[in-house]
């Protein structure tokens, strides 16, 4: 598969078992023995490992998760480390996705992760997962054509999903909301995925579409005049906030998570 490497443990496996028992037993507590035991098997992916999706990695692995696979071809830069998790003086350089391997391997030496040094597009999606298996996955890519496949792919397998909007220019993570993409506003990049699923993946123009985001109603701010230099603007995109991006982050990895044990509930009820 291209681009693809994975994290072996080399720890005996009574021993990684113990320690993750110690690691996350507060999990545990919090969902009871039967989701705890759903969520230590889970497999996510995550498209897009920036200022929201490097913080959904974060919050997955230290849930504990069995697999990750990590997608996106980008280096670490110094503009990253207003906002991005795995973004430090030590990792400028590195793939993304290699500086976030290392890191998860040390919050979660059990777990397996998977990285794809590939950007996402119409045509690779899901190629480039070839036959790695996953529950569900979240979409913190910025690129419309992506979204979209990704998108219509996950509600035709009914897999866990989120797709997260956009966080620049926004100042208040106590906005973030999780919603059908029907009901999102104030989202140029959401707008252009629900007209592009409804015009080229025959999704419904009325009522739900069974798509759900990740977004925020705040007004963008756009950047100050201060950024133009010699008549030029010298601010690359819109600014942003950590506060906004790990909030956005946070938010999709808990409803990513809400939605693959709903599902095993649902399945384990209806087998009964």
């Amino acid at each position: 598969m291209i681009g693809m490497t994975e994290t072996p443990s080399t720890a005996p496996a009574h021993d990684l078992d113990a320690d993750s028992e110690r690691r996350f037993g507060g999990l545990q507590r919090l969902h009871g023995e039967r989701d705890y035991r759903h969520l230590r098997a889970a497999r996510f992916a995550v498209v897009g490992l920036g200022g929201v999706g490097s913080w959904v990695v974060e919050a997955l692995a230290r849930m504990g998760v069995a697999r990750l696979v990590l997608i996106d071809l980008d280096h670490v830069a110094e503009s990253n480390i207003n906002r991005q998790v795995q973004a430090l003086g030590s990792t400028l350089g590195m793939a993304k996705a290699e500086a976030l391997k290392q890191r998860v391997a040390d919050i979660h030496p059990g777990c397996e992760v998977l990285t794809i040094e590939e950007f996402v597009d119409d045509e690779n999606w899901p190629l480039l997962l070839g036959d790695v298996q996953i529950d569900g996955i979240v979409d913190a890519c910025d690129q419309v054509r992506a979204k979209a496949q990704i998108a219509a792919w996950a509600r035709r397998l009914k897999l866990a999903h989120l797709c997260v909007g956009a966080a620049g220019g926004k100042h208040r993570p106590q906005d973030v909301e999780v919603l059908d993409l029907s009901e999102t506003t104030h989202d140029p990049l959401l707008a252009s995925l629900r007209q592009r699923l409804r015009k080229l993946h025959g999704l419904p123009k009325q009522g739900s579409m069974g798509v759900r985001c990740v977004f925020s109603r705040e007004p963008v701010r756009r950047p100050e005049a201060a950024c133009e230099v010699d008549g030029s603007l010298n601010c690359h995109g819109y600014g942003s906030s950590v506060a906004v991006t790990a909030g956005f982050g946070m938010v999709a990895a808990a409803d990513l998570v809400a939605q693959y044990l709903k599902a095993l509930a649902r399945r384990e009820k209806i087998a009964l």
